[in-house]
């Protein structure tokens, strides 16, 4: 992590760079946890990694000096503040990708910056309530949250173009809206067209043109699109 520092002293060159770097990366889902409790997994490891914890690690990896400080912002940027626990907790984590993008500092939501209002499709939903009422994962936690996410076939080049450097983005898919979940993947867009993320598909960290990524034998992967910034700690 210093030889990163010291050759990408700007924050954002340093997140591209690590990027890159995480390329080839083993893909494995839900692979961090608090050691301890429900979840016994590490919480961060460079052996395996799956789309969000491809987000998270690169970002702080790109900001810590240390494996030790590397754990510390993770704990920072993995699990919400407001808790009353000492320690990381499962029912601390940001468990849902969209409560992190609407509420958490770092990964703010930017989607309306980029495209006019107008364009977006908005849904209300309960994160983490399912239509029958009962719990996605058992937090004893549910937040009612109204989001815009642009469809996918409004998603054009010269939105990309709008894009910063590097940003995150983030993938609806409006068949789980009846689970109380509104994002299916997640990854990084870097100059305004490159997409790397963990593939469950390919089975590790793959590059790839965004564009090329939506659609699939002719069809969009997924519903839409939601993009957020990376703020420096």
């Amino acid at each position: 992590m210093p030889e990163f520092h010291k050759k990408y002293p700007d924050f954002h060159e340093r997140l591209i760079a690590i990027n890159f770097w995480r390329i080839g990366t083993p893909y494995q889902a839900f692979c961090l946890g608090e050691e301890g409790g429900v979840d016994t997994d590490p919480l961060i490891r460079v052996d395996s990694s799956d789309c969000t914890i491809h987000v998270l690690t690169s970002i702080v990896f790109a900001e810590s000096h240390s494996w030790e400080n590397a754990r510390e912002l993770m704990v920072k940027l993995h699990y919400k503040s407001n808790t009353k626990e000492s320690t990381p907790t499962y029912n601390s984590r940001w468990h849902f990708t969209s409560d992190r993008i609407l509420n958490h500092g770092r990964t703010p939501n930017m989607t309306d910056q980029i495209v006019d209002k107008s364009l977006l499709k908005f849904v209300e939903i309960d994160l983490n309530r399912k239509n029958d009422g009962t719990e996605f994962l058992d937090l004893n936690w549910t937040s009612k949250e109204k989001i815009g996410y642009l469809p996918t076939e409004k998603v054009s080049e010269q939105i990309l173009q709008k894009l910063p450097s590097i940003c995150g983005v983030a993938f609806v898919k409006e068949s789980y809206f009846k689970m109380g979940v509104v994002i299916a993947h997640e990854g990084f867009i870097l100059d305004k067209g490159t997409f790397i993320h963990a593939s469950s598909e390919q089975k590790k960290t793959v590059s790839t043109q965004f564009l090329n990524y939506l659609i699939k034998e002719e069809k969009p992967r997924f519903d839409g699109v939601m993009f957020y910034e990376i703020i420096e700690n």
